[in-house]
């Protein structure tokens, strides 16, 4: 893991210092109740210590009402008026990561979606040469998918893998969630991408659930943003929808912004798939930004309300903090605030493999928290014990 180099930083002790910082509700992870009043030492950036506040040696750097797990996002556009389809560098990541911090967010997955040819690569490229643990990967959505589901991304660039994409696949360093449809993808294709480590989530499909379900036996980890852009569920065929809430060989990211699902539909999701559901915040320049509208795919994506659509209605990513993803699930769906915080954290980070490093607070562990305050409005970020304010 490399160290940090943030842009926006609170004064105080570095990351190689000693840390303490004091939890009113201190949440470690998992779904379980949280603890009241901790103290978390921080050394090298690393988690050294909890123990009850009373019992702790020292006075503490920092307090705050809620510390949790520092938030993960997998699926994420753009923020700070960056959009990562635009410019794919460096420069582009740092805004984004910046900007996301205001929903709280640690760790991130900047996703490119579908473009002409073979665009993607520079994507790869650009998280590839990047050195900071805040982006963990790179999530492609497209160009792999169906016509039939295009949503936003451009239909006339959305097209099937060939042996070329693969191989630059493949090769990549580092890790990728790639979404695609599983009906345009062949068992021998789908093999190759899983032995390489690729994360493989269906999106922007219509394929059945027997597709679906075949496909899950082929390496298929999950579903991309859950009744959005794919077949539904019916009486005679489940569709993606039904073969996600079914499957316990699958996860799927979630879109809790009160627009992209009912709160029906989130509520039956998050009891279905308990465990296996996790936050996305879908975020595009707006959030975190200084205009309400955008250009995407060469049509402008205005802000109305809390809903990103392009002119003729079509939902166009979200304006969303995963803060307010968290929230929402409280809201909308019962979901209990310890529940949520893990789909924030711990089922994305379990989804990448890496859930022994991030996803929980324990000793040993990297000091990646996002610290809020009791109405859930974020206050900072920890990522390896380098504080930065949201």
């Amino acid at each position: 893991m490399g160290s940090v180099t943030s842009d926006i930083q609170d004064p105080g002790k570095s990351p190689g210092e000693r840390q303490l910082i004091r939890a009113g509700r201190l949440f470690t992870g998992g779904g379980a109740a949280p603890l009241a009043d901790r103290m978390i030492e921080i050394t090298d950036g690393v988690v050294t210590g909890i123990a009850p506040a009373g019992e702790a040696g020292g006075q503490a750097d920092a307090h705050f009402d809620i510390v949790a797990p520092g938030f993960i996002d997998l699926q994420i556009n753009g923020a700070g008026g960056a959009l990562f389809n635009d410019a794919p560098n460096e420069a582009t990541l740092r805004t984004m990561i910046s900007a996301a911090r205001k929903g709280g967010t640690c760790h991130m997955l900047p996703t490119f979606i579908t473009a002409a040819g073979d665009a993607y690569r520079q994507a790869m490229a650009a998280v590839a040469a990047f050195s900071g643990p805040e982006v963990l990967g790179l999530h492609l959505e497209g160009p792999f998918l169906s016509p039939d589901k295009p949503g936003i991304h451009p239909q006339d660039a959305i097209r099937t893998i060939a042996d070329d994409d693969i191989g630059a696949l493949v090769s990549h360093r580092g890790l990728i969630l790639l979404t695609l449809a599983p009906e345009h993808v062949t068992a021998e294709q789908m093999a190759r991408l899983r032995k390489a480590g690729i994360v493989l989530f269906a999106g922007h499909t219509n394929a059945t659930a027997e597709t679906v379900s075949a496909a899950a036996g082929q390496g298929l980890a999950g579903v991309t943003h859950l009744f959005n852009a794919c077949s539904q569920m019916q009486a005679r065929e489940p569709g993606v929808v039904g073969a996600a809430l079914a499957d316990p060989r699958l996860s799927a990211g979630i879109i809790a912004d009160g627009v992209h699902v009912h709160a029906n539909a989130l509520r039956v999701a998050s009891r279905a798939m308990a465990g296996r559901l996790f936050l996305v915040t879908d975020s595009m320049p707006t959030f975190g930004g200084p205009a309400d509208s955008f250009m995407l795919c060469g049509q402008e994506i205005i802000r109305v309300g809390n809903r990103l659509q392009s002119g003729s209605g079509t939902l166009a990513g979200a304006h969303l903090g995963m803060n307010e993803a968290v929230a929402n699930m409280v809201a909308l769906a019962d979901v209990p605030l310890a529940h949520a915080l893990h789909m924030a954290s711990g089922v994305p980070a379990a989804v990448l493999g890496l859930d022994q490093i991030y996803g929980g607070i324990a000793e040993g562990r990297p000091a990646s928290l996002t610290c809020l305050a009791a109405d859930l409005t974020p206050e900072a970020v920890y990522v390896h014990g380098c504080r930065s304010a949201a």
